[in-house]
């Protein structure tokens, strides 16, 4: 099922099937940033990623001598959440544990995702909640992705990204399984620009680890047009086209995808984040996105 919130500015619709995004139109402009979702190239448009981000080694992890095994980002994306709350501006969704979850993960939770627009900006909040006996061990994060070009008179490689630091920063390739190398590749060397090509994605996401930069804006030189994302407290960033499409995603995470090295140990994972049974021991991270 659709939903829908808006302000004088903005209009955004959300699916409660895996709390996807599935539009923001800005009014003024009759603007449509989010990509059509053509499941000839990508057939998503913005998946939640829990309680992984990314591919584990053979699609298995370790925990208490037991072996479970989970998708690429996990399941969350694929299941239904309620709606816990809604007003005219904002939204709340929520998924938790259960008989289906437990089985691939054996943790209990109350994961919610809340959405709100103010101005001509939209707010997406992760909320993970340890509802269970024991300490919560677990990833999250966003797969956003924008229309590019993303008006008429446009190409996508008019459009680059524009980081709001100086960045020295080589990307993390990904191994034919979707794992992390243990080398970089050099693609940011003193600069805050990267003009956008199709040929950066031809070998998959580009992985970037503890990034000095909070936003990344998305600009042309030929129009005002683009957005600035904004992911302070999110270490990880993946930046990522399926090969030719029209379409950027620019991915926050708190978490990444096993390495070609790593021991399997859910534990011990690059980038695990754990919430013990604390009394209102709550893990949240918003992401937002401007649009002008």
């Amino acid at each position: 099922m659709i939903h829908s919130i808006h302000n004088n500015e903005l209009s955004v619709a959300i699916s409660s099937k895996g709390a996807e995004l599935q539009s923001i139109i800005h009014k003024d402009f009759g603007l449509e940033y989010m990509w059509s979702g053509d499941a000839a190239f990508w057939g998503k448009k913005s998946p939640v990623l829990f309680p992984i981000v990314g591919g584990l080694k053979d699609n298995s992890y370790g925990y208490k001598n037991k072996t479970y095994h989970l998708p690429r980002h996990g399941f969350a994306r694929d299941m239904e959440f309620e709606v816990t709350s809604k007003e005219e501006d904002n939204i709340v969704f929520t998924l938790k544990s259960n008989e289906e979850t437990l089985a691939k993960f054996p943790f209990e939770f109350k994961f919610s995702l809340r959405y709100s627009v103010e101005e001509n900006k939209l707010s997406v909040s992760y909320i993970v909640e340890n509802t269970g006996i024991e300490d919560l061990f677990f990833s999250v994060g966003g797969h956003p992705a924008f229309r590019i070009p993303l008006v008429d008179g446009t190409v996508f490689e008019g459009y680059y990204l524009k980081f709001s630091a100086v960045e020295n920063a080589g990307r993390w390739p990904l191994s034919a399984d979707g794992l992390i190398e243990n080398f970089t590749i050099p693609v940011l060397e003193n600069t805050d620009h990267l003009p956008l090509n199709q040929s950066l994605f031809y070998k998959d996401a580009m992985v970037f680890k503890h990034l000095e930069s909070q936003s990344i804006s998305i600009l042309n030189h030929i129009n005002p047009h683009g957005f600035t994302l904004n992911f302070d407290g999110f270490p990880y960033m993946g930046i990522w086209n399926s090969g030719n499409a029209n379409f950027v995603c620019i991915e926050p995470w708190c978490g990444i995808a096993d390495s070609v090295n790593a021991t399997g140990n859910l534990i011990e994972k690059e980038g695990i984040n754990s919430l013990s049974l604390l009394p209102a021991n709550i893990f949240e991270r918003t992401w937002s996105v401007e649009l002008f």
